[in-house]
């Protein structure tokens, strides 16, 4: 084709040059469009890496499904969320009303997958950002990659408190950590004491990579700090088939409480483990995690009434973001979202709303976004009280509250402020 040709081609209007293309006959004159409206034709890519398979695979599915739910709600127009940014409108108007993308990996747990991982999708599928991983020990990696290469990641999942005290420059991470939630733990357990519950003695169980032993180090220091006394701390390997040991230990130093740091596969086998040898404690508490999962409930809910658990999300009351999100969410992923997922979401939703505000996909000016951050809780689908970080990349604005298990599905217990019904003592388990 001669030049001519290809000027005149260009000179096409652009609907006219739209149909060619999707018929396969314009490529080349495809090629010489301007560059606003090559723009306008692409998508916001952004990368994904999470446990889609291995111990972790139902966590990792329900964020996926909750990521997919929240493209969505860009791309398309909801005007049923009229205070979500970006959701009345389709896809970024600061870039033109392009959509966003996402590509996800399959890290299935390991730290040296999520770091490859995270490599490929910035070289090679040239993601703008990252959000990931679920597992601590693999947000470890694969955020280490993406400040080599000064992307920008996004943790809203994993609450290791390590991962923000490494002075990376494009790390963020909205949800609350192990330092909230064991000043929860503390708090609580403090309060029932008050109230004439016997609580002296504390055991902590911790699957032993970076979630589990960062936070369980923030809760011994909570908990301890309120007086309380930790006996035993027992670290295990998340990927057990035997937990038969941690158990008979647990029975044997027969603690006031324990607190449990572990994710799906794991959490369930310990309640199959202490039914089989027939011992619960007074008071039972999950970190989220394992316990969050449906996965968990639907395996082992029977014998785990009336644990206790953390959260950041409520379904609340028809009308409420949170409601009808959640219908979104169970249209399409056949179940409710979950703390885990709606944790997910959000920090999804964030990520989009500091690169839509940034007008760009240059690296540096989607950090600097999420630096500036400062959303409302209004404008939130979740119970943080906003989103705005430290210099560190942690959400200041975090909340969180503890649930307990009835029936299938957990209910707000603490504080009172939050709470729907009062906590039910001691666990009740498998009755």
């Amino acid at each position: 084709m001669h030049c001519r040709d290809l000027r005149k081609e260009n000179e096409m209007p652009i609907t006219t040059r739209r149909t060619l293309t999707r018929l396969g006959l314009a490529a080349p004159a495809l090629a010489l469009l301007p560059r606003g409206v090559r723009a306008a034709e692409q998508t916001v890519k952004i990368g994904a890496p999470y446990p889609l398979t291995g111990g972790a695979a139902s966590a990792g599915t329900a964020v996926k499904q909750a990521i997919e739910v929240a493209v969505d709600i860009i791309n398309n127009p909801h005007p049923e969320l009229p205070n979500l940014p970006l959701a009345p409108g389709s896809g970024l108007p600061g870039l033109g009303g392009r959509t966003v993308q996402v590509v996800f990996a399959d890290h299935q747990g390991n730290p040296a997958i999520a770091q490859s991982e995270a490599l490929r999708l910035i070289t090679q599928d040239k993601a703008v950002a990252l959000a990931g991983c679920y597992q601590s020990s693999c947000t470890l990696t694969a955020s280490a990659i993406a400040e080599r290469y000064g992307i920008p990641f996004m943790a809203s999942e994993s609450s290791a408190p390590s991962l923000t005290e490494r002075g990376f420059k494009t790390f963020f991470r909205p949800t609350p950590i192990g330092t909230d939630f064991g000043a929860a733990y503390a708090s609580f357990l403090a309060e029932r004491k008050a109230a004439g519950f016997k609580i002296e003695k504390v055991a902590l169980v911790n699957e032993n990579t970076e979630y589990g032993t960062s936070t369980g180090d923030a809760i011994i220091a909570a908990v301890t700090g309120k007086g309380l006394k930790i006996d035993p701390r027992i670290a295990y390997n998340a990927n057990s088939s035997d937990v038969s040991a941690q158990v008979l230990q647990l029975k044997s130093a027969s603690p006031d409480a324990v607190i449990f740091v572990s994710y799906t596969s794991d959490a369930i086998l310990f309640m199959k483990t202490m039914h089989t040898l027939n011992w619960k404690p007074p008071i039972l508490i999950g970190d989220d995690s394992g316990f969050s999962d449906n996965a968990f409930i639907s395996a082992v809910g029977d014998l785990a009434q009336g644990v206790f658990n953390r959260s950041s999300y409520d379904a609340g009351k028809p009308g409420s973001a949170s409601f009808i999100v959640n219908e979104l969410y169970l249209k399409h992923a056949g179940h409710a979202l979950d703390d885990t997922s709606a944790r997910g979401m959000q920090g999804f939703l964030a990520l989009m709303e500091a690169i839509n505000r940034a007008g760009s996909t240059e690296p540096a000016k989607i950090v600097a976004a999420l630096a500036s951050q400062d959303l409302k809780p209004e404008q939130l689908m979740i119970g943080y009280n906003g989103i705005k970080y430290d210099a560190k990349g942690q959400n200041t604005l975090a909340g969180t509250l503890l649930v307990q298990l009835e029936g299938k599905k957990y209910v707000a217990i603490w504080p009172d402020k939050s709470a729907t019904q009062p906590p039910a003592l001691p666990f009740k388990g498998w009755g």
